[in-house]
């Protein structure tokens, strides 16, 4: 045959596929250099926490039977916390497969997605994925304009992307904004809340979601156990919703998409409050260590509330980027959210971050 490609669906044939930030191990493979930090994927520097860690060596007995479909202790634990019935949740391998469960839901070729300039990479690929339009609509101070987005919603909108705080941004919406737009938006549109970094959000200017359930039927909210929890290996994600969406969701949702190590993990990590504490308490330090840094560089940078910061190098980023690495320092290059002359980096430890600031300096320097 001579054009595979021809059978795909159209929207496959045209998609260009995410691309992760670097691995260590490609890094070491590439350069044959060692003592690399990973500043680039938005993990937790400080790792796994121990109930999840417990919890793991307790479950490795069992691995030779399928998981719990359904996810019954991880649900009924995340339904308690939030005060919400475990028939609104649905379990996802990372809160990305909700992203795309929502797409195979309820978005056709003849629907429209609206979602911001800036905003996360996996909004465009599952839109066209599905083979629907992309309404992106362009930034404000590299963040959501609502306005915009209310403006751009018509008869064939099905889906809204809203990531609050935004990645790779990090900039966030108001309560009363955030609010004031869902309470516009009319009923045949899903508004999608993705709040993978919510943790990191100071107590002031956090967005209480959950509340808003009962009265917009058509809010999906996202979060994770990527970030804070530090489970980023495992892939457990889940999306807070009316229990008619969730059922929706969970029809199109694979058997067995959470292993049983992710649903103990996540399970035990949701009662680690100190472990959240620490990684909170970590990444207030560590942003004051890094814009202080910039500061003394003379560059500047986009205030982020998530574990992440974006700075501005009035250069070509990639090439800053690939400078790095040779130095044995990942961060992640962010032009395809045309924002080539920016790097987006990751809140490590105290000594990760130090790292990357000598680093940074001396390639600065010998540009």
């Amino acid at each position: 045959m001579n054009n595979i490609y021809s059978l795909a669906v159209e929207g496959v044939q045209k998609l260009i596929p995410y691309k992760a930030g670097k691995p260590i191990e490609e890094l070491e493979r590439e350069l044959g250099i060692s003592n690399i930090i990973k500043l680039a994927s938005n993990e937790n520097p400080l790792g796994i926490g121990e109930k999840a860690r417990v919890a793991i060596q307790n479950a490795i007995v069992d691995l030779a039977l399928y998981p719990d479909g359904s996810g019954f202790d991880l649900k009924n634990a995340l339904a308690k916390k939030y005060t919400v019935t475990p028939e609104q949740i649905t379990l996802g391998n990372g809160s990305n497969e909700i992203l795309e469960l929502v797409a195979r839901a309820f978005v056709t070729p003849e629907n429209e997605v609206i979602f911001s300039q800036h905003a996360f990479a996996v909004y465009p690929i599952v839109t066209q994925a599905v083979g629907a339009k992309a309404v992106v609509t362009p930034a404000i101070n590299y963040g959501h304009d609502l306005n915009k987005m209310l403006a751009c919603v018509t008869a064939k909108t099905r889906v809204v992307f809203i990531a609050n705080p935004n990645n790779p941004t990090g900039t966030l919406l108001t309560q009363q904004a955030l609010e004031h737009f869902i309470n516009l938006l009319p009923e045949h549109v899903i508004c999608v809340l993705d709040e993978a970094y919510f943790e990191f959000v100071s107590q002031t200017e956090t967005v209480n979601s959950v509340s808003w359930l009962q009265r917009f039927p058509n809010l999906i909210i996202t979060r994770t156990f990527s970030k804070a929890y530090g489970l980023a290996g495992l892939r457990v994600g889940y999306s807070l919703s009316s229990v008619e969406i969730a059922d929706l969701l969970n029809r199109v949702r694979q058997p067995f998409n959470n292993n049983s190590l992710a649903l103990v993990a996540a399970e035990a990590a949701l009662n680690d409050v100190e472990h959240v504490r620490a990684t909170v308490e970590n990444n207030t330090c560590g942003m004051t260590q890094l814009t202080d840094g910039f500061k003394n560089l003379g560059l500047t940078w986009i205030p982020s509330s998530g574990n992440f910061v974006s700075v501005e190098l009035k250069q070509d980023g990639q090439a800053i980027y690939e400078a790095l690495l040779r130095k044995g320092v990942i961060v992640r290059p962010v032009g395809v959210y045309e924002m080539p002359t920016f790097l987006r980096i990751s809140i490590g430890t105290p000594d990760e971050n130090t790292k990357f600031l000598n680093a940074l300096k001396e390639v600065l320097t010998n540009v």
